[in-house]
């Protein structure tokens, strides 16, 4: 059994399963689930499209580093961000201090089959949705890859198999994970 010191932060692309993964990580390690985006939902009473058409998408960043900062803060949870939470070097810096951040990586065909056919992502309301995906990937990716841990996400890989390749990824860091 392991007892979670820090909160784990997962970033990554939408689609890459940070909120399913996340889920099922919570449940193996016997902590809360939270997700920045619906903390800022319940907040703000609107859903991420409506803030972004209503306020636009500076307002939402701002939002965002708020309920970032009090949840990393906060006792140890596993925690969903939304896809750009983790381009902002506050929020790196929020999150190196008083977590440990995990990239789950996906490649961009995978993304792609996973939210196609959501239309609850603002950002791929586009006229070529799969084009503004790769131009999104290629731009946040080098901004991932300062995570501290990677976990690749794989097609065959079920929600817990992932679940459980963080855990593992997890207990290579001593701050993080204390086998009890």
């Amino acid at each position: 059994m392991d007892r979670l010191k820090k909160t784990v932060v997962l970033v990554g692309m939408m689609g890459a399963g940070k909120t399913a993964v996340g889920t099922a990580l919570a449940r193996v390690l016997s902590v809360p689930f939270c997700d920045s985006d619906e903390e800022i939902v319940k907040a703000a009473q609107r859903s991420i499209a409506e803030i972004f058409e209503r306020d636009g998408e500076p307002f939402f960043r701002a939002r965002e580093s708020e309920v970032l900062a009090r949840l990393v803060r906060g006792s140890p949870c596993v925690l969903s961000t939304g896809g750009g939470a983790f381009l902002a070097e506050a929020n790196r810096q929020v999150i190196a201090e008083a977590g440990v951040s995990v990239w789950l990586r996906a490649d961009l065909d995978l993304l792609w089959q996973r939210v196609r056919h959501k239309t609850t992502r603002p950002l791929l309301r586009t006229a070529n949705p799969r084009e503004t995906l790769r131009g999104l990937y290629e731009a946040r990716v080098p901004a991932y890859a300062k995570a501290d841990l990677t976990v690749d996400a794989a097609p065959e890989l079920s929600i817990e198999e992932m679940a459980l390749r963080v855990v593992e990824s997890l207990r290579t860091r001593g701050d993080v994970l204390e086998r009890i």
